[in-house]
């Protein structure tokens, strides 16, 4: 499931309830528009074990960019439990994507 994250609230809840991918993007970033597609369609097939996918819109949530220290963008960040486990900046490929959430 791919939740559009629209404030630290909605986010803090999502990220406590076990393993999300956060992409951290903005509308205008080329990178951002090539990954968009690649994260929907393995969502769609189930391709991402069991992970939430919270999309934050770094223009729209900059309390949240700066407070994970987003500097470039796409940032890809892994939580579980609250914790990062895993974080990858710029577009990752279908395979490059499914071994960063297992």
């Amino acid at each position: 499931m791919i939740i559009n994250v629209q404030n630290k609230e909605q986010f803090d809840a999502e990220i406590a309830k076990g393993r999300c991918l956060v992409d951290f993007y903005a509308t205008w970033c080329g990178p951002c528009k090539m990954l968009a597609p690649v994260i929907e369609e393995l969502d769609q097939a189930n391709k991402l074990n069991g992970v939430t996918v919270l999309k934050v819109d770094c223009d729209e949530c900059r309390d949240l960019a700066s407070e994970y220290k987003v500097q470039a963008i796409p940032t890809l960040l892994l939580f579980e439990n609250k914790n990062v486990i895993k974080s990858s900046m710029g577009f990752l490929n279908e395979n490059d994507l499914i071994n960063f959430v297992k």
